[in-house]
């Protein structure tokens, strides 16, 4: 009975452990930049690893006065962009503690 107890406790251990390096790393995805960008450069968007919009860039050749939906589409496609590569970021990082397996909203 008590090589049971020595396993549970080894086992806590273990998993206090990972929830540990688990907060280490989403610690360090919010220091991560993450840049999206479209029209060949012309709009570029910045965003950490939480997915936190930090930058918007414009270059002026691209504002229109006439054209306001193409501006408002590229900085669209520049932030889906960014925001793809945080999420790509964010489940190759914390995919190491799940292993494989499918947990939808944990991070």
């Amino acid at each position: 009975m008590m090589r049971g107890m020595g396993n549970m406790q080894n086992m806590m251990k273990q998993m206090q452990k990972m929830q540990k390096q688990m907060q280490e790393a989403q610690e360090g995805l919010g220091e991560k930049r993450l840049e999206g960008s479209a029209g060949g450069g012309m709009v570029t968007v910045i965003v950490s690893g939480h997915k936190e919009v930090l930058e918007v860039n414009i270059k002026e050749e691209v504002v229109d006065p006439e054209d306001i939906e193409m501006l408002q589409d590229l900085v669209l496609a520049a932030t889906n962009e960014a925001m793809k590569k945080a999420d790509e970021l964010t489940n190759s990082t914390m995919g190491q503690f799940t292993k494989g397996m499918n947990l939808p909203g944990m991070f």
